[in-house]
């Protein structure tokens, strides 16, 4: 399992991200402390839709329990902290690689802020409900 997809089954409660904008439906697992993740009624069309998980809630919940300030909004390294993964340069650089990045590496704050951006985006396509304002070029 890639480094994106456990960052989303952490955050989402799924083992594999989809690669449509829409999430397989099914049950969701717990989250690792027990509490199933919030989930919002999803609007109707024909077929049932898959469920839509209250990103904000899980992480402001998960990081109001944290002995550290994580700023999961801006810092992928928070991000990834509050939800229980490694955060350091080689974890981050595989991301980059899984997710495509094409830029250097060697330019850490870069590369943060695109891989911030991009998991943000797999969040929501992969039926995470975040802040529009994250969502934002």
């Amino acid at each position: 399992m890639g480094l994106l997809a456990t960052l989303l089954g952490k955050i989402l409660g799924k083992g594999t991200p989809s690669t449509q904008s829409t999430a397989a439906s099914g049950a969701q697992p717990p989250l690792a402390s027990g509490t199933p993740p919030p989930v919002a009624a999803a609007p109707t069309s024909g077929t049932a839709p898959a469920p839509v998980v209250d990103v904000t809630a899980i992480l402001d919940g998960l990081s109001s329990k944290s002995s550290e300030k994580l700023d999961w909004r801006n810092s992928i390294v928070d991000l990834m902290k509050l939800v229980g993964m490694d955060s350091s340069y080689s974890a981050r650089t595989e991301l980059a690689k899984e997710l495509h990045y094409t830029g250097s590496t060697s330019d850490s704050a870069a590369m943060n802020i695109w891989l911030h951006k991009q998991v943000i985006m797999k969040i929501a396509e992969n039926g995470g409900k975040v802040p529009q304002d994250l969502l934002k070029s």
